[in-house]
């Protein structure tokens, strides 16, 4: 049987390379970066001590569970941050989902601020990693593992204890800008 070119039976097509892949269009960053903005996510602030006793905290949106049994959730940091070392050799951390009225909070914990806890009221929780308080809900961890991820390393902690106040809202982000959710 004979084909004429460029049907359904001629490999590759006028768009595949030698090999028959198809060339990737050009990635747009930013578009990229816009479109995942449009997922809302919940706001937190992950905490946890630093060897000389110093508590640390910053404020993250790439909080997601993973696991029931055993109890695992994780959270990404950018591999340039500063705080990287700190949260990778801690063993345990805490996950603080914040309310809707702790805006203020997570502008804090997301500044370059010398002293971030200064002010804020927190309790020690599991290895002193800070439990911020008028929270929807915390979850103490034993930082079990990381894995690199790009320009990010991604940390599995196993909770170890949890707390949830149902009477509040959580804090959203969306978009680019805080949002809340509608009574």
């Amino acid at each position: 049987m004979t084909t004429s070119p460029n049907t359904a039976l001629d490999l590759p097509c006028d768009a595949c390379d030698d090999a028959g892949n198809v060339p990737l269009p050009p990635f747009d960053c930013r578009a990229f970066r816009n479109a995942l903005g449009g997922f809302a996510t919940g706001v937190t602030v992950v905490t946890a001590m630093a060897a000389d006793g110093r508590p640390v905290g910053l404020t993250v949106s790439s909080f997601n569970s993973v696991s029931l049994e055993p109890p695992l959730v994780l959270w990404s940091l950018s591999s340039n941050s500063p705080s990287l070392a700190i949260f990778e050799q801690a063993s345990h951390f805490t996950i603080n989902v914040l309310a809707a009225d702790q805006e203020a909070l997570s502008n804090r914990f997301a500044s370059r601020l010398e002293d971030k806890f200064d002010g804020v009221a927190w309790q020690p929780g599991l290895a002193g990693a800070p439990v911020l308080d008028g929270l929807c809900a915390s979850f103490e961890c034993h930082n079990l593992t990381r894995h690199p991820g790009g320009d990010h390393v991604i940390f599995i902690g196993q909770v170890e204890r949890f707390a949830q106040d149902t009477e509040r809202s959580p804090l959203i982000f969306q978009g680019g800008r805080y949002r809340r959710l509608a009574p």
